[in-house]
């Protein structure tokens, strides 16, 4: 749903503006609309929730289909890395989804959450995604965090913004990486021709990513990477940006060869990080996954 606002006076920041005009959603839900994009300001996507506007803008919000009903636990297995009374660290598989959505009201990592933590978890997202603090697409396999209260939220939260947190991804990409390392640093935001995509446009959101090339083969790549940002599908979108794209993704090369995947062959390798609390250094790694592994067991290296 799309929602058409103008703006009634000046110097009155853009979540609380948007937060005014809808009773019944809360300011912060408007603030991860604005984070994920999904925000325009006189047709430009609006990079910050504490952006002061002026009397007469013109402000589109992008709404997704709302979830009927709380999500509920439902007694899925997961494959926990760590877990104290903060903080819970997942190896999620590919295809599992992180919170409910339209289309996927159960069987969600937070399904499986809420059961496996007995609802001890951070609700400062709401009822729809409770103890998330960051997000790894559908098909993206891997490492990922989830906590159990608001004080550890929005600690992570804080480290995550000051880019705190090191997350290292492996990727197969199409074609022959040229360069052994770089740093894709381009700006993100949601495409006007279709919203599910995110590209590089002058008005989106800063996004850095780092990649070193791990092996060479005759069609793919195998890369590292590190986000330095992390914003929605950016190792997807920068990846596509510089004529490689992720190996298997569906909707960003819907038409090459798929390797026998079914999404994009991305994985959430390893995670680093300072425990908010008790100030110990975290490290996680995991091994690649089957499908991952599967490709490279049929690619010729050069």
């Amino acid at each position: 749903m799309i929602l058409n606002l103008t703006a009634d006076k000046t110097d009155i920041r853009l979540d609380a503006f948007i937060s005014s005009q809808n009773s019944d959603y809360t300011r912060s839900y408007f603030t991860n609309l604005i984070n994920d994009g999904r925000v325009t300001v006189n047709g430009k996507t609006a990079k910050k929730a504490g952006l002061k506007l002026r009397e007469g803008d013109k402000v589109e919000v992008d709404m997704p289909a709302p979830v009927s009903t709380d999500a509920r636990p439902e007694d899925i297995p997961l494959d926990v890395v760590y877990e104290d009374d903060d903080l819970i660290i997942i190896n999620k598989p590919q295809g599992m989804v992180v919170h409910p959505a339209a289309g996927h009201y159960e069987g969600t990592l937070v399904n499986a959450l809420l059961a496996h933590c007995e609802g001890n978890l951070s609700d400062i997202n709401g009822v729809i995604r409770p103890g998330i603090v960051h997000r790894i697409d559908k098909d993206t396999s891997g490492l990922m965090i989830a906590v159990k209260n608001n004080e550890t939220h929005i600690k992570l939260a804080e480290m995550m913004a000051a880019h705190e947190i090191e997350r290292q991804y492996r990727a197969l990409v199409y074609g022959v990486v040229s360069a052994d390392k770089g740093t894709i640093d381009a700006p993100i935001g949601r495409a006007g021709s279709d919203r599910r995509k995110m590209v590089v446009t002058e008005d989106g959101k800063p996004s850095i990513t780092h990649f070193e090339v791990v092996n060479r083969y005759t069609e793919l790549t195998d890369l590292k990477l590190i986000l330095e940002t992390g914003r929605t599908h950016q190792i997807r979108a920068h990846m596509t940006y510089i004529g490689h794209p992720v190996a298997g993704d569906p909707l960003y090369a819907p038409k090459r060869k798929k390797y026998g995947l079914t999404g994009q062959c991305l994985h959430s390798k390893s995670i680093r990080f300072i425990h908010p609390r008790t100030g110990e250094e975290l490290y996680f790694e995991t091994e690649l996954p089957e499908y991952y592994k599967n490709v490279l067991e049929s690619l010729i290296m050069l």
